[in-house]
This record gives structure tokens, C-alpha cells and sequence, in this order.
């Protein structure tokens, strides 16, 4: 089924080969090499996971409102709604957020370890409420087989953020550190700063506080007219500490909190259009906070290095009906509309993560395992809206990634176990519900040991049912008795080397194919229907990410996406699946002149593209222009960055792929922003 495919996939792998490279990580359970190239981004090679991490650089360097915004460069995923917290939601190989939810439980979004952003909140985004300038990186996970360790149920991916560490500004010496960003942007007068205060008192204790206020008026489209909803004012605060100690520093304990409220008036109740409809509009609060405590035991011994994760989040969406504000007050059917309009949604999860990383041979065999047990509790306020409960959970899952030789092979398993209750009454029907699931993957690859490699997984995974699940209406009481399952396939091959086409260059390139089928479907219902459920989807696509630098300092990135799905519903009949990312081509070329100066011009073509409505939308391509300077000098410049952008350089005039109509793309933007660091 993937062979349609390859025919497309000609254009994308021969410009790939005649340019890109980058820099790589590891992760846990599926190591990799750690390879440094001349690209701005750390692509993760040596390993069969599709993943892709957004340094803290390439952060700074993209100037993005929101975590949505800026990872919707990684291939295959897609930026649904706009560029503001509250309506962007995430999507990744056609799975995530939708055009009725800001997730579908599909994608899972980690803080510090902490489980965010997961309820299926009506026309509400993905709940992913902070700002990218708390974080040190961004990574994303695509496709089941590096999920295992996360969570169960997980189609489309993981994306996990690290907050900023004192590390980052002292270096690991004792003393004080810190930055202060200012950033500026044309359209829409948007206004950051960002400020970050460092302390380590000595070696062994460090701690860090930052403070972000970003501020956004209306944007314009690239045909001058306004983006209604797109405006917001979010202060964030972010305030972490770690201590080590023990016999050569082998424990160590740390805490994080971070906040993102927005304090929005008089604004539409659905954050997927821009102006009110039959919803009305809404005075609405989001206040949205993670606290994790980690502790770490890492003694010198490969056997041994232990992790225990305890995590709470606490995100509150709570909104206020403005009276007269749609135009079905009165009407018979205007109870339910409040009933969506004036809740207060809350919900918190508390959740527990231990897990060791052990390193040993047996025989010829070199392990690498990670192996560990997850409990979790979510509890969620009752709406009209979400029905309220709790949703508790059990799992052990192990990763362990063996090597012989060239071949390396990487079993996974995760054993999940769940209880859902309902805080009300269902009159009659269950009003709890029990499962359990075990699901897992195997990965292979081989190495020939001259930069060439080739790997392939298979992945199964089963979501168990949530709090949504549970109801009184027949249609409810026939999902509550079934799981999601699904499996995906990957082949792919990668190649890294130095001095490749010229003296002093290197030159990374990665492709895989993927295919996912996803049964006993009860998230996603016929087109036009509320209660039908679709037999099966089916999606499959091609990825790829590469990087050329030179000596010189010239290099080329590139990435891209080409895909496919189809939805098939109980009659027989099919159709394009609807949530599906768009053919996408992303082509950068720059220049760096040492650490001082990085000059880049970005290049990014969609097609096959539709909006939230199921039209088809016209091919779309956009120019972005960065540059990045670092003065060599003394004085106040001294440890400066300069950064400055322009997006959308034609002013093109586009809607999104799976936005709402209205919901245009911004237009020409202008960027600045001052990094003083100290």
C-alpha cells in the first residue's frame, strides 16, 4: 500500500541528496550517536525512532508564539487554528488535534515529565497553554514504537518540552547568572520579555527563575484584512531548583513549577473561528500549572540509573456566558449552548513515574534497558459540557535495546491498566468501568559501519477508554466496551558522514516510510453523523530530514512530508481521511561566519491541503528570513544576541491546512528581539 507513494517521494529525496546535516541526541532506551553538523537543527540519527528535537538555538532563532507554532516545521506535523494558545492545537501523521477538539487522546504532551493538554474540551485547542521561551527544547516523537515508555493508546506521537536550568546560564560554576530577552513583531504589536535569574550558591545546588510576559494585538492577513480571536496577553512564570549530593554525586532531587493564565474578555466562545456564532461570547480565564519533583540516583555503576518522577498538573479553563451574545438566547435549544459557554472546566493529573536505565552484556549482546512502572491519577470538575470522574491507571513497560554486531534489535512491551468513574449518577447505566491492554513493538536496524544504515518497527497499541467514554445514551454504552487499537509499520534508511562532497563538510539524510491502521474506531464518527463510528482509517506517508554543512559555513536543511489516508465507514464506502497532514517541503539555506553572524532564508511549500470544513485548499508556499548576530565585542554588547526575522515575506494570502475558513494565516511579520545575557 505504501508503493503509490515512492513515485511522489522522487522529487523530495533528490534535492535531499544534493544538499543537508545536523546535530543528534539520544533517547532512552534507543541510543543513538551523537553526531554534530552545520545545520540549525539536532536531527536524532543511529537510532529507529522518528524523532526530531527543536534546540533552545533554533527556539530563540524562530521568535513563535506558541509550542504549536514552533514545532509545526517537524515533518508530518500540522499546526491546526492559528498561532494563538488557546485556539492552536497539534497534529502529527493526521492524529492529535481536530476540527471539533483540541486532541483526540492520540498525541500525548509532556512538561518535565508531566502528562498536559489531553481533554477533549469542545472546540477548545490542545490545552498545550505555555510559552516556548520557558523551555530549553522541544522534542517530537512521531509514529507508536518510541511511545512505550509515555503512555498507551499513542498514534500520532509524543511531544515533550524541558524547562530552562541554571545550568544554561552559570555553566555549572558557582555564582550568578541569567538573560533578559526583549522581542518585537510588526503584525499585531507583539511585545515579549523574558527573564531569566540564575544562582548556583555552590556546585552541588542550583536554582532558576523566569519570568515571561507576551503580548499580541489582532493579526492581519496577507490580504490586509483582520484576524479576529487572534489576540492575547499571557504571563508565564517558571521557578526550578536542584540539589545533588551523595558519594560522587550520585543522587540528586529537583523541582519545577510552571504557570501560563490568560485573562481573556469578551471573546468567542469557539477558539477555532474569529468571530461569534450561535456560541456566543464568553469571558473566559485559562490558568494552567505544572509542579514535578524529580529524583535521580546515578552511581558509578552501568547497572543502575534510577529515575522517580512525581508529577501534578493542574489546568483550569473556566468561562463566563456573556448575556445577549447568541443569537439562540431564548430558543429551546439555547440550554445547551450554555451549558458549553459558561462552564468551568478543570482537571488535574497526578502522576508517579519510576524507571532504570541499566546497561549490560550478555554474551556478544550488548543491553541497553530501560525498564520502569507508571501510576496515575486524573480527576476532572463535571460540566454539561465534559462529564466529570476520574481515570486511574497502572502500567510496567520495559525498552531494551540489544546489540550484536551490526544488527541491533529493540523489543518493547507496556502493560496498562485503567479504572474510569463517573462523579455523577448515570441512572442505570455503569457508572464505572474497568480494562487492561498489553501492547509493545520491535524495532531492527543494521549498521554497516560506514555511515549507512537501515531500520525498520512494528508497532501495537490499544487506548483504553476515558471519562468521555462513559454515558447513558446507547451510543456510549456501546464504546464503553471497546478499545482503540492500532498498528504501524516503518522502513527507512539513513546515511551521516564528513567530507562527503568537499574537505571539512558533513552530511546527514534520514527517509522511512510509515503506515498506520487504526480499528474498533470510537473517537471518530461517519461525516455528517453523531452516533456512526468509521469501520477503520488507514494513513501511510514518507519522511525525510537532512543537512549539508560546509567548511565554509554555508549549509542547507531540509525536510519534508508526503502522505496519504482514507476513512472508511461501515458501508463500504471510503473517503479522504480528514485529519490528514498536507504534502509539505521545507528548504532552508544559510550561512554562519564563525559564532557570530547566521543568515538564513527559508523556504516552505504545502499541498494537498484542506480547511476544518473539508474544502480543498490551492498549493501555498511561504518565505522566511532570519538572521542571527552575536558582536564580538566589549562593553554593554558583551554577551548579546541580536536576532531578526521576517515571515511571510510575500505577504501570501492562505488559510491553513485544517483550520476554520476564517481563520487566514498571519501575513508579512517583522521580528526583533534583544538577548542581553549575564
Amino acid at each position: 500500500m505504501l508503493t503509490p507513494l515512492l513515485r511522489g517521494t522522487t522529487a523530495l529525496v533528490c534535492l535531499s541528496l544534493a544538499v543537508p546535516a545536523t546535530a543528534q541526541d539520544t533517547d532512552p532506551g534507543f541510543l543513538g550517536t551523537l553526531i554534530l553538523t552545520g545545520g540549525k537543527r539536532d536531527l536524532s540519527f543511529g537510532t529507529a525512532l522518528s524523532r526530531t528535537v527543536v534546540g533552545e538555538e533554533e527556539i530563540r532563532d524562530r521568535q513563535a508564539s506558541t509550542v504549536a507554532q514552533l514545532i509545526d516545521s517537524v515533518p508530518g506535523v500540522t499546526l491546526v487554528n492559528g498561532t494563538t494558545p488557546q485556539g492552536s492545537g497539534i497534529n502529527i501523521r493526521g492524529f492529535g488535534a481536530n476540527t471539533t477538539f483540541g486532541s483526540d487522546q492520540k498525541i500525548a504532551v509532556q512538561i518535565d515529565g508531566a502528562s498536559v493538554g489531553s481533554e477533549e474540551l469542545y472546540r477548545i485547542g490542545t490545552q498545550l497553554f505555555t510559552d516556548p521561551l520557558l523551555y530549553r527544547d522541544v522534542e517530537v516523537l512521531r509514529g507508536t514504537i518510541g511511545s512505550f515508555a509515555y503512555g498507551s493508546g499513542i498514534v500520532g506521537g509524543v511531544v515533550r518540552l524541558e524547562t530552562k536550568a541554571a545550568w544554561d546560564f552559570t555553566g555549572g560554576v558557582p555564582g550568578f547568572g541569567g538573560s533578559q530577552t526583549f522581542e518585537f513583531s510588526s503584525n499585531g504589536n507583539g511585545t515579549v520579555s523574558s527573564t531569566n535569574l540564575a544562582w548556583m550558591p555552590m556546585e552541588r545546588a542550583e536554582f532558576l527563575l523566569n519570568y515571561t510576559w507576551r503580548d499580541q494585538d489582532d493579526l492581519e492577513a496577507g490580504d490586509g484584512t483582520t484576524i479576529g480571536n487572534s489576540a492575547f496577553e499571557t504571563p508565564s512564570f517558571l521557578a526550578k531548583g536542584k540539589f545533588t549530593f551523595g558519594q560522587d554525586e550520585a543522587h540528586s532531587l529537583s523541582l519545577s513549577h510552571s504557570q501560563t493564565v490568560a485573562d481573556d474578555k469578551d471573546v468567542p466562545y469557539d477558539q477555532f473561528i474569529t468571530t461569534a456564532d450561535a456560541f456566543g461570547r464568553v469571558d473566559r480565564v485559562t490558568d494552567t500549572r505544572q509542579t514535578v519533583l524529580e529524583y535521580r540516583f546515578n552511581p558509578v555503576s552501568d547497572l543502575i540509573d534510577l529515575r522517580a518522577n512525581l508529577s501534578y498538573a493542574d489546568q483550569d479553563v473556566a468561562s463566563d456566558y456573556i448575556p445577549g451574545s447568541s443569537p439562540l438566547e431564548g430558543t429551546p435549544g439555547f440550554r445547551g449552548i450554555l451549558g458549553l459557554a459558561d462552564a468551568d472546566h478543570r482537571y488535574e493529573t497526578t502522576k508517579l513515574t519510576v524507571n532504570n536505565q541499566a546497561l549490560f552484556d550478555t554474551g556478544a549482546v550488548s543491553h541497553d534497558m530501560v525498564a520502569g512502572f507508571e501510576l496515575q491519577r486524573r480527576e476532572r470538575a463535571d460540566q454539561p459540557s465534559a462529564p466529570g470522574g476520574t481515570d486511574e491507571r497502572f502500567a510496567v513497560f520495559v525498552v531494551n535495546e540489544m546489540t550484536l554486531g551490526h544488527v541491533t534489535i529493540t523489543p518493547a512491551l507496556r502493560y496498562e491498566r485503567s479504572g474510569i468513574e463517573s462523579a455523577v449518577d448515570l441512572a442505570g447505566a455503569p457508572n464505572t468501568h474497568d480494562e487492561d491492554a498489553l501492547m509493545g513493538g520491535l524495532a531492527l536496524a543494521y549498521d554497516f559501519g560506514d555511515g549507512m544504515s537501515v531500520f525498520g518497527s512494528a508497532a501495537y497499541t490499544v487506548g483504553l477508554p476515558i471519562i468521555d467514554d462513559l454515558g447513558i445514551s446507547e451510543t456510549a454504552q456501546r464504546r464503553i466496551g471497546i478499545s482503540e487499537k492500532s498498528h504501524t509499520f516503518e522502513l527507512g534508511a539513513e546515511y551521516t558522514g564528513s567530507d562527503v562532497f568537499a574537505q571539512g563538510d558533513t552530511f546527514t539524510i534520514r527517509g522511512n516510510l510509515y503506515e498506520t491502521e487504526l480499528w474498533d474506531i470510537t473517537s471518530y464518527t461517519v461525516a455528517g453523523s453523531m452516533s456512526t463510528e468509521l469501520d477503520r482509517v488507514e494513513s501511510r506517508g514518507f519522511e525525510i530530514e537532512a543537512s549539508y554543512g560546509m567548511a565554509s559555513g554555508f549549509y542547507v536543511d531540509v525536510a519534508g512530508h508526503l502522505g496519504e489516508g482514507t476513512e472508511f465507514n461501515p458501508d463500504g464506502t471510503d473517503s479522504i481521511w480528514r485529519n490528514s497532514p498536507a504534502d509539505r517541503a521545507q528548504l532552508t539555506l544559510g550561512r554562519k561566519w564563525d559564532e557570530t553572524l547566521d543568515l538564513s532564508w527559508e523556504m516552505v511549500h504545502a499541498a494537498d491541503r484542506r480547511d476544518a470544513l473539508g474544502a480543498d485548499l490551492s498549493d501555498s508556499t511561504v518565505h522566511n528570513l532570519r538572521a542571527t548576530w552575536k558582536p564580538e565585542a566589549q562593553g554593554w554588547l558583551d554577551q548579546t544576541e541580536v536576532r531578526f526575522g521576517i515571515e511571510n515575506v510575500f505577504d501570501a494570502d492562505y488559510v491553513g491546512h485544517l483550520s476554520s475558513p476564517s481563520r487566514k494565516a498571519p501575513g508579512r511579520t517583522f521580528k526583533v528581539s534583544l538577548t542581553k545575557s549575564f
